[in-house]
């Protein structure tokens, strides 16, 4: 169906016609200005002219074919006025065809082609129509005529999109008038490329009335016939008749069909219920509308379905909150060992609802790496408030329908997860965790983010509108949770309505206090062994943590707890063990085999061009190793590790300072000419980026360049800038643990984030010592072997070396 738009909404202006066009022959088909219409090419010559046409400026020449069944025309056989247009979008299928969507822009008239080989290609002249002078009676009348005759041939079953009527009704142009209308006629196309010869728009806008006219009479034609068919009832028809009449005898006899006992228990749930006035109503209206249909139509069955739905959502049933504050405080301590400020954050939030059981409005979002109990939080929280908990997984979701559900337009059609989830759980006031809401996707189907506003709005969630139930439900009693790894990917509208609670990484004494509490009677329990048959030593948890798991949470080391478990269930089932196996350190190897996380050999002894730096991922902290090279060449830095552009800019940022200071440093300008310098990071499969390695790649950078070799008990993070100062970085707890894991004792960090360190857990920072420094070359001689900085930057004295005890 075609379609008129202004050119104004691709163009501030009318675009000028260039003098040389490229040809498009069309088979069958004629286009108008300010007609947009999708069309199909894939003959050579035509798919050409598209490129050619896209190469230049997006304009084409569309003229006709006087046969249309000829593959090959000429110059003579296409017409010589045709409309020149604009290649709106273009898409190129496998087959090699193409699907343009045009927009005619003028009538043309050509004057000579100039090539005719490769592609056509024509001289043209823009045709101007005259000016309409004034707004006659005649012209009104006639205008007037077209219109309804317009809506009249709709209403005789022509087959018009809506939007015709609306762009034709609002048309006060005679000119453009008629050509919408032809564009949307069922005519041939010597009419249609009659009506485009034709300039004067009002001689046009008769053409066009004759035609429709025309029209009329065979919708008129064609209808009566219908109406005389319909006379004669065919099988279905007298089968119908026949099924209202055996109703009527049923209900006559006292008995009753299928659907008529379905549509009384349909009523039987709702009078069971306290179910609001609008949504009775709705009900009431699919019930009769059930009761007249036929019993094996498909719309019966959507019907059908709906009324399930509706007749067993827990309209008006809520759960008594648990106001016990201490009965909750306990759930949370027996439930989650540690997070102490995010229990007593939590009890917060529990001691507001008691005191204002109708507040609104705060929804909170945990934040952290995988497996550190963001998910058990929301059940710990439901089971607090003696509430229902149910949780819906957004990974991944695309469709915006998965949250508003599916318009009932077809069997099969469903609510969204919300609907579903307080059907799930049988009361409106549930605790509802949406988990992982950092990784939902959008594409052409919509933005679930953009839906779940609506959700977690508490101005709008008590009207919420589902597309499937299409009656307002109140979520306002609902108690909405968020899980996410990160905060980056959230949309920033999403993210404002929530109050975010950071988790971070488990220390390795708060591993071993919840394996203790809960893993392992978890897998005891799971694979049928008992605490007579297996134990776990501290020594040996330390072991299993540290040579067998490298995580932020507990996810993997519950997995080589039950890989434990497992062993010695199979060692009991086989009758191998008789007495009590108790896992330790001397013995771990025997069960588990070789430890799968040895010390890294770059930590084993300093090493030149090696520095350790420390990142932040979603999965928590970890340790980035920074190497460099330098190798005959002329002056470049190369980059390696898939970085991204902060990367690459703090290394060129460091290898500035670095050249910037070559003189102090004994470094010979010639080195930066003569040489080449390679920066990688390894494990290159990983996309690195973050302001966070500018210390670490500068430290390495000299390290390559004077030889010496760099400490490999100390690990950095920091940025730096041009002048050499250090700057702050975030996530320094969850880099803190990661350079426990893997042994390291010493970390460079920057000035400003020595307020950072209180955040660290006493028992962590006795194990570690952290140097908080303000410019790099604080860095260079403490990393750097064998090596003092030259001088210190004026004014600036070094920050001394920080033991963190925790004070």
């Amino acid at each position: 169906m075609a379609e008129e738009l202004s050119p104004t909404q691709l163009f501030d202006e009318q675009p000028k016609i260039p003098e040389v066009l490229p040809v498009l022959p069309l088979r069958d088909v004629v286009v108008y200005p300010y007609v947009i219409l999708p069309l199909s090419v894939s003959r050579d010559k035509s798919i050409k002219a598209v490129d050619t046409a896209l190469v230049e400026n997006r304009m084409i020449l569309l003229l006709s074919q006087k046969q249309t069944e000829m593959d090959d025309p000429g110059p003579e056989d296409l017409y010589k006025v045709g409309t020149a247009a604009l290649i709106v979008r273009v898409l190129k299928l496998p087959d090699g065809r193409i699907r343009a969507l045009v927009q005619g822009l003028q009538r043309v008239r050509v004057e000579y082609f100039t090539e005719t080989d490769a592609i056509f290609k024509a001289r043209v002249e823009p045709l101007v129509e005259p000016e309409v002078s004034g707004s006659g009676v005649e012209l009104d009348a006639l205008m007037r005529s077209v219109k309804q005759t317009l809506e009249k041939a709709v209403a005789l079953g022509k087959n018009l999109n809506q939007e015709v009527l609306v762009i034709a009704a609002n048309l006060d142009s005679p000119g453009r008038l008629a050509d919408l209308v032809a564009s949307n006629l069922d005519l041939k196309s010597p009419q249609l490329q009659e009506v485009l010869e034709i300039i004067d728009p009002i001689q046009r806008l008769k053409r066009i009335h004759e035609l429709i006219m025309r029209e009329i009479d065979l919708l008129e034609v064609q209808q009566k016939i219908t109406m005389e068919a319909r006379g004669e009832m065919d099988k279905s028809q007298r089968d119908y008749y026949l099924r209202q009449q055996l109703k009527a005898i049923q209900q006559e006899l006292g008995e009753t069909n299928e659907l008529a006992e379905e549509i009384q228990a349909f009523r039987d749930k709702l009078a069971k219920l306290t179910v609001p006035e609008d949504i009775l109503v709705e009900i009431d209206r699919n019930l009769k509308k059930l009761e007249r249909m036929h019993p094996d139509s498909s719309e019966t069955a959507v019907t059908r379905t709906y009324l399930e739905w509706m007749t067993e959502m827990p309209w008006g049933i809520q759960s008594e909150d648990n106001k016990d504050l201490k009965l909750a405080k306990d759930t949370l301590d027996e439930e989650h060992d540690g997070l102490e400020k995010i229990k007593d954050r939590l009890m917060e939030f529990l001691a507001v609802r008691k005191l204002r059981p109708d507040l609104k409005g705060t929804i909170l979002c945990f934040v952290g790496p995988p497996g550190t109990g963001k998910t058990s939080l929301g059940k710990s929280v439901a089971k607090a408030l003696g509430r229902k908990f149910a949780r819906v997984s957004l990974g991944g979701v695309h469709d915006e329908s998965e949250i508003r559900g599916h318009r009932r337009t077809y069997v099969g059609a469903m609510p969204g997860r919300i609907v579903q989830a307080l059907h799930q759980v049988q009361t409106m006031n549930p605790v509802i965790v949406l988990d992982e809401v950092d990784k939902i996707g959008r594409d052409m189907r919509g933005d679930p983010s953009a839906a779940l506003l609506e959700v977690l709005d508490p101005e709008q969630n008590h009207t919420f509108r589902d597309n499937y139930m299409n009656v307002p439900i109140d979520l306002s009693q609902v108690l909405f949770l968020t899980t996410a790894n990160e905060l980056d990917p959230i949309q920033p509208a999403f993210r404002d309505r929530m109050e975010i609670i950071s988790l971070s990484s488990y220390t390795l004494e708060e591993k071993i206090s919840i394996s203790e509490k809960h893993l392992i009677p978890r897998q005891l329990e799971k694979n049928g062994v008992t605490k007579e048959q297996v134990a776990f030593s501290k020594s040996g948890l330390k072991a299993l943590i540290q040579g067998y798991t490298r995580e932020s949470g507990l996810r993997q080391l519950e997995r080589e707890i039950g890989s434990v478990c497992r062993k010695i269930a199979r060692r009991v089932a086989e009758e191998r063990q008789k007495g009590k196996f108790t896992l330790a350190e001397a013995n771990i190897q025997e069960l588990m085999g070789p430890l799968k996380l040895l010390k890294d050999e770059r930590l084993k002894a300093p090493r030149v061009g090696v520095v350790t730096g420390l990142a932040w991922t979603s999965t928590g902290g970890d340790v980035l190793f920074v190497e460099a090279l330098k190798m005959p060449g002329k002056g470049g830095l190369i980059l390696t590790g898939q970085l991204g552009d902060v990367m690459k800019e703090s290394a060129q940022a460091a290898l500035s300072y670095i050249r910037s200071r070559s003189d102090a440093f004994e470094i010979d300008p010639e080195v930066f000419q003569k040489h080449d310098l390679h920066i990688h990071f390894p494990e290159g499969a990983i996309p690195k980026d973050g302001p966070s390695a500018g210390l670490a790649i500068a430290t390495v950078l000299l390290s390559v360049l004077k030889g010496v070799p760099v400490k490999n008990t100390l690990a950095m993070t920091g940025e730096i800038d041009l002048r050499g100062e250090a700057l702050a970085i975030g996530g320094l707890k969850e880099k803190s643990l990661a350079a426990l894991r893997v042994g390291i004792k010493d970390i460079i960090i920057p000035f400003a984030n020595q307020k950072d360190l209180e955040e660290i857990a006493p028992e962590v920072r006795a194990k570690l010592s952290f140097h908080p420094v303000k410019h790099v070359e604080e860095v260079f001689e403490m990393a750097l072997t064998k090596w003092t900085c030259p001088e210190k930057k004026a004014g600036a004295k070094k920050a001394p070396t920080k033991k963190a005890s925790g004070k």
